[in-house]
């Protein structure tokens, strides 16, 4: 709404001649001109009395003054409740004035100018808040409005909004219904409905419609205007008449509720902002009959009912986000599960398989602890995610744990968690892999490398007993199968004293003894077609199978990285192979021998009697020397850990 009202009686001894004036820019009336004359005090405030009355309830009974100074027109606040600004910055002293400056009380805006006034629309001097001008309705709405609020009371507190809304008791109990009945809903149209119904039957209304965008997404980052929003709820529906586009764009604009008096045609209305995120992005219009009254108090329980319906609008979009993402999750969860089960299923048909699985299927619906042996890649790992996921604990978390990857500090903390400030570094609280495991399978691989002290507080845990976390005091009880795998002779570790007697036959309720691969080669074609079959349609590559001569080289190979090794050798084939069958020239096969196999050590020359250790020295020396140095590849090739290849080593340097 642009144009100009002509300007009032001149107080003061203000006279037309006069060129400096004052552009007033209210909202509520529109616009106006007010003349100075030099030596003349003009007030501004809401109090009739004044010079300029301001419509707007920010601004105080006698709000501020405009007076002439030594070197001009000064503006001074009078201590009002809500300050003055001036371009934007408010004052705490005289503020002479300048031609262009703009004075602002609250909603007001009143630019000091001189020359002409404006004598038509579209003369307005510096900024307005006030609406288009293609609203044929908003001068008449404006002017009606008798009642302006910013925020509800009603839902901040209840103890000091008694005083001012006498109906507070009944109000905060339609609050309270309208609350539950709303986080039962499950659509926008659903709650838009209950909050309109209760808006109707909390004040004097009998019309009412809610005015939202189509998508609340869509206001997510620009401002909702009047032509973005549209009837989600209605009284009566559909509404039947024109929508009320000044009110919802004067709420929109300021984001204040508003009460505006009816006349001899029409009854009062009521028009609050519904705010998401401490926005606007909606409008509830109330309307009252002709002859009906409408108070602040229906303007503040309305106000409330929209703070409620934005709240729940909120909710229901985080609820959505919410559902989709747990629906992603669902179908991830479940690709991954049946992407685990077929990494872990267990292929082959030699009797030392089958045994296996009939030992699985026993143990596997007992509580009882299992002690998996084997060589280094013989898939011990696969055999205890057997247990678990044969188990009532499949939905429970499998954790699994390297002991001899770590120090004996660390392997205590990762254990059994540690408290922040426990030691350095320990910067925040971590639970242990004992609690993450916590009513599923913790599965601990090389047992044999755990120091004497953590065994002593591993078994105590296998027994029930609750533990502590590193530098804490709480007692933390859990409920975790353990499975332990090892490639060591832990009898021969406790008969050095390496490893604790009770803990061994704590451990040792069910052993299962996984054979080499070497040992079962009925699995070993199996295996190879099952890998081939799995890299083959992780590359797209088309591969018909083996060649007869590739088939012959698998199973004459002894295989001393076992199942690792055969897993390794396929998908390398896979990724070179330049036919459509894979030949035995594509096999990358090691000399290696397997452990415990002195045969190629002694083939070499004449047989000469040596000590097992002397034959272990001179063979675990001939494999480091074959990969070039590389402790960690020799480790993984003889089937024991980097740590125990750096002892052994340590012991013969000092022969």
């Amino acid at each position: 709404m642009q144009g100009s009202l002509p300007p009032p009686r001149p107080k003061h001894g203000m006279t037309a001649a006069s060129q400096t004036f004052l552009h007033v820019v209210d909202p509520a009336i529109g616009e106006s001109i007010v003349r100075l004359q030099p030596g003349t005090r003009v007030t501004l405030g809401r109090a009739p009395a004044n010079d300029v009355v301001l419509h707007d309830e920010r601004a105080s009974r006698v709000h501020a003054e405009i007076t002439t100074g030594a070197g001009g027109w000064v503006v001074r606040d009078l201590q009002s409740r809500n300050g003055t600004t001036v371009n934007g910055v408010p004052i705490t002293a005289d503020r002479p004035l300048a031609v262009g400056d703009v004075i602002r009380i609250g909603l007001v805006q009143i630019a000091f100018a001189d020359g002409d006034p404006p004598t038509g629309p579209g003369q307005s001097l510096g900024p307005s808040d006030t609406l288009d001008g293609d609203l044929p309705a908003a001068a008449e709405w404006t002017a009606s409005i008798t009642h302006r609020r910013s925020r509800s009371g009603l839902l901040e507190a209840i103890q000091e909004s008694a005083g001012t809304a006498p109906r507070v008791g009944r109000a905060a109990a339609d609050l309270c219904r309208l609350a539950f009945a709303l986080a039962g809903a499950d659509d926008a149209r659903g709650i838009a409905r209950l909050a309109l119904d209760s808006a109707l039957q909390g004040t004097a209304a009998t019309r009412g419609v809610v005015l939202l965008p189509a998508r609340l997404a869509d206001a997510a980052h620009d401002a909702v205007t009047v032509d973005m929003v549209a009837p989600l709820a209605s009284t009566p529906d559909p509404w039947g008449r024109s929508l009320p586009h000044a009110a919802a764009a004067t709420v929109l604009v300021t984001d204040e509720a508003v009460l505006a008096a009816g006349d001899g045609g029409s009854g009062a209305a009521i028009a609050a902002p519904i705010r998401s995120r401490g926005r606007p992005v909606g409008v509830m219009h109330l309307e009252v009959e002709p002859g009906g009254v409408a108070t602040p108090d229906d303007l503040e329980f309305v106000m409330a009912v929209c703070d409620a319906l934005g709240v729940a609008l909120d909710n229901l979009a985080a609820r959505e986000v919410l559902s989709t993402k747990l629906a992603t999750a669902a179908d991830e969860n479940e690709r991954l599960r049946r992407r685990l089960g077929e990494e872990t299923q267990m292929v082959g048909a030699s009797p030392a398989l089958q045994g296996i699985l009939g030992q699985l299927q026993r143990v596997a619906t007992t509580k009882a602890t299992v002690l998996v042996r084997g060589e280094s890649g013989a898939g011990k790992e696969l055999i205890a995610r057997a247990i678990h996921e044969a188990s009532d604990r499949s939905r429970g978390p499998f954790v699994c744990l390297n002991c001899a990857a770590l120090s004996e500090t660390l392997l205590e903390s990762e254990l059994f968690g540690h408290e922040k400030g426990a030691f350095t570094g320990a910067t925040e609280r971590k639970i242990g892999k004992f609690e993450a495991a916590h009513r599923g399978t913790l599965m601990l691989d090389e047992i044999g490398e755990m120091s004497p002290a953590i065994q002593a507080k591993f078994l105590r845990v296998l027994e029930g007993h609750p533990f502590e976390r590193v530098g804490g005091s709480g007692r933390v009880q859990v409920d975790v199968r353990v499975v332990a795998a090892t490639n060591r002779d832990l009898e021969k570790a406790v008969t050095a004293g390496d490893f604790r007697r009770d803990l061994y036959f704590r451990l040792k309720v069910v052993e299962i003894m996984v054979p080499p691969l070497r040992r079962r080669p009925e699995d070993i074609e199996p295996l190879a077609q099952h890998f081939l079959h799995r890299f083959a349609s992780d590359t797209g590559r088309k591969l018909r199978g083996f060649t007869p001569a590739a088939v012959e080289a698998l199973q004459a190979y002894h295989w001393p990285g076992n199942i690792r090794e055969l897993r390794n050798v396929i998908e390398r084939a896979v990724v070179l192979s330049q036919g459509d069958s894979i030949d035995a020239h594509e096999l990358s096969l090691s000399h290696l021998a397997a452990p415990g196999d002195t045969d190629a050590a002694l083939r070499s020359g004449p047989f000469v009697p040596l000590t097992i250790e002397e034959v272990e020295r001179r063979h675990v020396l001939a494999t480091l020397e074959a990969v070039g140095g590389n402790k960690t590849k020799a480790a993984a090739i003889l089937g024991i850990e980097r740590s125990t290849l750096d002892r052994k080593l340590a012991k013969w340097a000092k022969v």
